[in-house]
């Protein structure tokens, strides 16, 4: 078997463990942990000029993208909910525009925008775990 295709392998069977294993709070971070994998991935497509994998690296990120925005429920997370559907939104058509034009750039501020919730995200379920350690 060829090294590469072994360790695709393995990484696929780690983050199908992962994903079985995981609670939703998780789940949530291995989706945008994913996302800025492909994203990373299209970047290095782009500068290869590589379209065929570039496109189907940028799909792949916006599927996950879509999936964490029709997640979202807004009657139990109001404005930030919201908000963060707006974002969503926002990155999902950026996303197009830097496939369409090849744009780094934009790839990179869609990566900084997700970066950043998923920190936010992080955060948020260290301190969860706290509270419920100090019960």
């Amino acid at each position: 078997m060829h090294p590469n295709r072994a360790a695709k392998q393995y990484q696929s069977v780690s983050s199908q463990t992962s994903v079985v294993d995981a609670d939703p709070h998780r789940l949530i971070q291995v989706l945008m942990e994913n996302a800025l994998e492909k994203l990373s991935i299209a970047k290095g497509c782009m500068a290869r000029n590589d379209v065929h994998d570039k496109g189907i690296n940028i799909s792949l990120a916006l599927s996950i993208i879509e999936a964490l925005q029709t997640s979202l429920d807004k009657e139990k997370g109001g404005d930030i909910a919201d908000n963060l559907h707006e974002l969503y939104g926002y990155m999902m058509n950026t996303l197009l525009e830097a496939n369409l034009n090849n744009d780094i750039p934009k790839i990179d501020e869609v990566i900084k925008l997700l970066a950043i919730i998923k920190d936010g995200w992080e955060k948020a379920g260290m301190e969860l775990k706290n509270s419920e350690n100090h019960e």
